[in-house]
């Protein structure tokens, strides 16, 4: 990687390599049996935990890694290409719950979750309801003060690792009549009286990521625990949310870069004619045009992650990111089954796996459609 927006530090480097070996020894091997079982292994989380995965951002005072952003999707990226279910779980609690909690969070707050999120709790981000797709604030889920505390009622829909959260960030509204000016973020912990997570969705791909309905019945939340100033939840949905699709582009381009080493592979030793596969034009075309598409996404990804961490505006980059790199991934991973023929059609080979989970990231934390209406609207400022 020569161009400069590519180019990584020593100590950058130096991390990529780690984790990157640290997911094809520890998660490799696995990757078959969770997307079959559609759950991931507990032991796996717990190294995560071990290995400084889960609190990349929280500062080194909290028991955290004091690492950047830019590392955070590092870490994402070098998982997707061994498994992108992994990925996402390790996205959402870096990019959404930690910078969420880092930005918003009162100092309260930060003492008691970032501890605990960087040893052994993992975190949800609940905004998604079954009104509320695209039209994030057309919420439901409802907030009524009770003296101090607020009292949340209503479900949530898609959240993932909502089997493995101990903690939620949950997104409900205060004052209908405000409309989303009344929407407040809550800090919800696993145990608390009244909430509890419903039916896990059944999905074409990521297929390990838990992915279920929350629901709150009468679920009393202590005033210490609002997230943010009341009424100023979209804010934090918003902010926290741009900067998490850099996130999902690093995850794509984790993948799609995945899905060409796993082509490029089997292009080496898959022999037609008397020859290896690779070693044919149409084959090499395909496997050039595919390694420029990807480098192009991890381009587009890196600069609006180093954006982020400079302080600078991001937002365009950051949906220009989330866009291209998920188009690249869906491209990418179905050549790649193309290249394996036949096998690419069977789960004995990764092609297969990592074609599915590519569908997901023209969804999920923002439509393709969506970030080219955000990508519109900021040219036509």
């Amino acid at each position: 990687m020569s161009n400069a927006l590519t180019q990584l530090s020593d100590d950058e480097l130096a991390f990529q390599e780690a984790f990157g070996n640290f997911f094809k020894e520890a998660v490799g091997p696995l990757v078959h049996k969770m997307d079959h079982e559609q759950k991931l292994d507990p032991d796996m989380i717990k190294s995560f935990f071990e290995m400084g995965l889960m609190g990349i951002e929280i500062p080194e005072s909290y028991g955290g890694a004091g690492g950047s952003f830019f590392l955070a999707c590092l870490a994402v990226e070098e998982a997707a290409k061994v498994d992108p279910s992994v990925s996402v779980f390790i996205d959402v609690q870096n990019t959404l719950v930690l910078n969420a909690i880092k930005k918003w969070g009162s100092e309260e707050q930060k003492n008691h979750w970032f501890p605990r999120l960087a040893k052994d709790t993992v975190g949800a981000y609940a905004l998604s309801e079954s009104s509320s797709g695209s039209d994030a604030f057309a919420l439901r889920c409802k907030a009524t003060q009770s003296g101090s505390d607020w009292v949340l009622n209503g479900n949530k829909l898609w959240i993932t690792n909502a089997n493995e959260a101990g903690v939620f960030i949950v997104f409900a509204n205060t004052d209908f009549d405000k409309g989303y000016k009344g929407i407040t973020a809550f800090l919800v912990p696993r145990d608390s009286a009244g909430f509890s997570v419903g039916k896990k969705e059944d999905k074409l791909g990521i297929r390990a990521s838990s992915t279920c309905e929350l629901i709150f019945d009468n679920v009393k939340v202590p005033a210490a625990n609002v997230l943010g100033p009341v009424g100023k939840g979209y804010k934090v949905a918003i902010e926290t949310l741009n900067e998490g699709r850099i996130g999902i582009g690093a995850q794509m381009v984790g993948l799609a870069d995945g899905a060409l080493k796993a082509g490029v592979a089997y292009a080496k030793e898959r022999e037609q004619f008397g020859k290896p596969i690779g070693q044919y034009q149409a084959i090499q075309h395909q496997l050039g045009q595919a390694a420029t598409e990807v480098e192009a996404a991890r381009l587009m990804v890196y600069n609006a992650a180093r954006l982020k961490d400079a302080g600078k505006p991001f937002l365009k980059e950051a949906a220009m990111a989330k866009l291209f790199s998920s188009q690249v991934a869906e491209r990418v991973a179905s050549k790649m089954v193309e290249v394996h023929g036949g096998n690419g059609f069977t789960t004995e080979y990764p092609a297969e796996k990592f074609y599915r989970d590519s569908k997901i990231g023209g969804i999920y934390e923002g439509t393709s459609n969506m970030q080219l209406s955000t990508i519109a609207k900021m040219l036509l400022r």
